[in-house]
């Protein structure tokens, strides 16, 4: 019996309407247990999609930090070549005033003694640098090689405590002797008398007495000058016209003369 009628109820829903409004109800009844039933699923491809994106975002940042870090280091690394470019045209400008032959050469170390004003440089007697030879960057003069080898050299700075250089004032050729203090942004005049023509701002180069450094370099320039009646001497300070501890490269001034030893 219930054969007959599901098989009428076929015939009915194929070759006629009547049933429709059934079909639509029914339809609208089970289309919520169909989405109750495919919830997991789709929970399941959200979250999947969550964590892909987030996975992917992670990726992301963490390329963009690489590259960020590449392109920090080309920028520092271009800048460094700039300065260096800057430094060399400043010495081969200074260079063609310099009457002497000169080298260029790289400071490649610093002696690790805070009390020693010392400088390492990649040239040596096999490129012609003899003891005593003058060192000079683009604003001044630094010191002079006190030892040498076949390819380095030591060079002991102006403003060492037992370097003393020869220097005259340029505006009236007054002569002192500027002395090491252990201070790379101070020298001092040694023995220059209350009564001395020497002002602050005046240009000190070397005067070439003791033939040790060529004349007419520059030396640095009087920051102060102190005056006291109960001194002989007054307390002059000076800024060295050189720059002690940030040069890269620097000028060796070469000379025919013979080698020859020790500090002014």
């Amino acid at each position: 019996m219930l054969g007959l009628v599901a098989a009428a109820l076929i015939v009915v829903n194929i070759y006629t309407d009547w049933l429709q409004p059934v079909r639509d109800r029914v339809a609208s009844f089970v289309a919520p247990l169909y989405w109750l039933t495919d919830a997991p699923g789709r929970v399941g491809e959200w979250a999947g999609e969550q964590l892909r994106t987030r996975e992917e975002i992670e990726e992301e940042n963490s390329r963009l930090r690489r590259q960020v870090l590449l392109l920090e280091q080309r920028s520092q690394l271009l800048a460094s070549v700039k300065a260096e470019n800057t430094q060399l045209k400043e010495l081969m400008n200074s260079a063609e005033t310099v009457d002497e032959r000169v080298l260029v050469a790289q400071i490649i170390g610093v002696s690790p003694d805070p009390l020693e004003h010392v400088l390492v440089i990649d040239k040596g007697r096999n490129h012609g640098i003899r003891l005593g030879t003058p060192i000079m960057d683009a604003s001044g003069l630094l010191g002079q090689v006190i030892e040498t080898g076949p390819s380095a050299s030591r060079v002991l700075l102006i403003t060492d405590p037992s370097h003393a250089l020869p220097v005259q004032v340029l505006r009236n050729s007054v002569r002192a002797v500027a002395e090491g203090t252990g201070d790379l942004y101070r020298l001092k005049l040694r023995h220059v008398a209350n009564t001395s023509d020497v002002r602050e701002g005046d240009l000190l180069l070397s005067s070439g007495l003791g033939g040790r450094f060529p004349a007419g370099y520059p030396v640095g320039e009087i920051m102060s000058v102190e005056r006291d009646p109960g001194k002989a001497f007054a307390d002059v300070e000076v800024q060295p016209r050189g720059r002690m501890n940030r040069s890269r490269f620097v000028l060796a001034v070469m000379s025919e003369r013979e080698d020859r030893g020790g500090t002014e």
